[in-house]
């Protein structure tokens, strides 16, 4: 009983982390205000993860691990569906403010410098994902190219800019719109 009482505080501060860190940022949350949310001690805290670096790692991993398990499911469906709709599904997974990939995404301009370690773990996602998208785009195209792969994830990145800035332009479909544009032209 110990190990599932154990689990049960790591994910509620994971959660606690996670929902703090997607508002506020990673430099504007501490240890403080994380323990606070979750109701442990401090002492829990540092026996569970350490420190906020290793807990900003596990945060990043729930995330992007997340995130792998629903690309593969959709690129890896067997369902009727073409190659352009699970790459628009795939799409609209990421470019989202209340999905996974808030967190990562936020991780890439927040955590370089002072959290190396959590920030390898989103490059890492992030070459794992041109290399899935390569490989549906060339399911679609045999002259797609890794740089189309790119250009789908930094329409992703283009949303969600435009979701988080202060005006909070929605404007995925148009986006998703000029990508087949392009995609088709190459």
């Amino acid at each position: 009983m110990p190990n599932l009482e154990h689990s049960f505080r790591a994910l509620k501060v994971l959660h606690a982390a996670t929902d703090l860190f997607n508002q506020h940022g990673f430099h504007n949350i501490g240890v403080d205000r994380i323990i606070a949310e979750a109701r442990i001690s401090k002492a829990t805290f540092y026996n569970i993860f350490h420190s906020k670096a290793r807990l900003i790692e596990m945060s990043l991993t729930f995330q992007t691990d997340a995130l792998k398990v629903k690309v593969l499911s959709i690129s890896n469906s067997y369902r009727e569906q073409m190659v352009l709709d699970k790459l628009k599904e795939i799409y609209f997974l990421h470019a989202h403010l209340e999905g996974f990939y808030h967190l990562p995404f936020k991780a890439i301009f927040e955590i370089e410098k002072l959290y190396p370690n959590a920030y390898k773990l989103v490059i890492d996602y992030r070459n794992w994902f041109i290399n899935e998208i390569h490989k549906l785009l060339l399911t679609l195209k045999s002259t797609a190219s890794v740089q189309d792969a790119y250009m789908f994830l930094f329409l992703i990145d283009g949303a969600m800019v435009q979701l988080a800035g202060e005006n909070q332009i929605d404007d995925r479909d148009k986006l998703w719109d000029y990508f087949l544009l392009m995609i088709s032209s190459v």
